[in-house]
């Protein structure tokens, strides 16, 4: 489990890059997150960085500008080939070495700043991409908060399922529809059928809604057939990133029985364009633990590092933007708040859990937490919650309401880590756009 600091952590530690020591910047030196971009209007390949402060560390150009040990060196020729999902392939170690050579060769007094600000890209010159291939994406469920209040708007006496708290739950989600943030997308259109209706009909979702999670990015594979065993899970973490995965609430209850969702989800969701790396997060983990009247964890769920510091402590955010703020030059509402560690699963057991059985994971797949609420009814972390299905519409601060989401809306995901003597870091923004629905579909 990675909870180990060393010097990259410090929160001295400052940057020759003036804006990575700005208060309150998602992006100091202590983070050093990974992306993939090229410079906006170009049509260059696709290359990976890191950023730092306001800028991005084009790692194609900074793996030839200056002297690397022989062991970083060819570890920034892999990266500088901008195939991410080979670098996450090689593990840990990998990572560690390749963050404190650069965390040495960014900072105050670095001898490698002259070679190196010439491979500064602002990041408001820089076109950001899905960080990297994603092959497959399965979707938990692992906030206890938003699957009782879900289950209570269903089945008052008996909110949560048998199987909940003995097994992290899951389904296979849609790769090829997840977006990198700031793009927007259509309405989606499918069967909704009214609670008085004889017959369904086909038309655009009325109920269209947001849900605030993280995403969790393996990096290194197993062998289909070979369980990863809790004690070794987070060694198969590359890091974490947020993560929106839109629900069409009115299909949803349509189509999911018996098989759980499927045009209610597989139309969009959109990912941060940073790898927030399980290294950076290592200051920022609690103890993990059940209250003593709940099930506790299966043995192959369990493990004492798990106990001591499996949750991390993200704090996020939900704002909305609607095309009204937008025209008015209103930067948004903050809907609600809520934080990781509050799940009831913790990223270590998601993996455990997915591999059990045998099967196998590969670097780039993707793995969401589920919808993160946390335990008041302001951190509920779907309109679906905070409207009580629509029936309570939320007031904005210019007026409008919002039961669920209209056209031209904006959902705006943030997500920090932030404690007493630490430099605080973040996740960027996880930034979605609804447009209407394409074309006429209606039948």
């Amino acid at each position: 489990m990675t909870t180990a600091t060393d010097e990259t952590h410090d929160p001295e530690l400052k940057s020759w890059v003036d804006s990575a020591n700005a208060e309150g910047t998602d992006f100091p030196i202590q983070n050093l997150p990974y992306g993939a971009f090229r410079r906006r209007g170009s049509g260059e390949p696709i290359r990976i960085g890191v950023a730092i402060g306001d800028q991005v560390l084009d790692l194609r150009l900074a793996s030839g500008r200056t002297a690397w040990p022989d062991d970083v060196a060819s570890l920034l020729t892999l990266l500088a080939e901008g195939d991410l999902n080979a670098f996450m392939a090689l593990g840990p170690q990998a990572r560690v070495t390749v963050r404190r050579a650069l965390s040495a060769a960014l900072a105050q007094g670095s001898a490698h700043e002259a070679q190196l600000a010439g491979c500064l890209v602002p990041q408001t010159d820089a076109a950001m991409n899905l960080p990297c291939r994603i092959g497959d994406y399965s979707d938990f469920y692992i906030s206890v908060h938003h699957a009782t209040t879900i289950g209570k708007q269903f089945r008052p006496d008996n909110p949560l399922l048998p199987n909940y708290k003995w097994v992290p739950i899951g389904y296979h989600g849609r790769a090829s529809s997840i977006q990198v943030s700031g793009q927007a997308f259509y309405r989606p259109t499918g069967q909704i059928k009214a609670p008085d209706a004889a017959a369904p009909t086909l038309a655009p979702s009325r109920r269209l809604d947001y849900e605030l999670e993280m995403g969790i990015v393996i990096g290194s594979a197993n062998a289909q057939g070979e369980p990863v065993p809790m004690e070794h899970a987070e060694d198969h973490i590359f890091g974490l990133t947020l993560f929106n995965d839109w629900s069409a609430r009115d299909i949803q209850g349509w189509e999911y029985q018996p098989l759980g969702p499927f045009l209610s989800k597989n139309f969009a969701s959109t990912l941060s364009p940073w790898l927030v790396t399980m290294e950076a997060l290592a200051p920022f983990r609690r103890g993990f633990s059940r209250p003593a009247d709940d099930p506790q964890p299966l043995p192959y769920l369990d493990s004492p590092q798990n106990r001591e510091g499996g949750a991390v402590d993200v704090e996020l955010e939900v704002w909305i933007q609607t095309e009204a703020m937008r025209q008015a030059g209103h930067a948004g509402d903050l809907l609600s708040t809520s934080n990781l560690a509050d799940a009831y699963w913790s990223v270590a057991q998601l993996v455990a859990h997915h591999t059990v059985n045998g099967c196998n994971l590969n670097p780039g797949d993707l793995l969401g937490t589920g919808t993160l609420s946390g335990p008041q009814p302001d951190q509920a972390a779907s309109l679906m919650e905070l409207t009580s299905n629509g029936k309570r519409p939320v007031k904005l601060s210019n007026g409008e309401e919002r039961g669920f989401l209209e056209d031209g809306d904006t959902i705006i995901l943030k997500g920090y880590c932030q404690r007493s003597g630490l430099r605080r870091i973040g996740f960027g923004e996880c930034r979605g756009t609804v447009l209407p629905a394409r074309g006429d579909r209606a039948a």
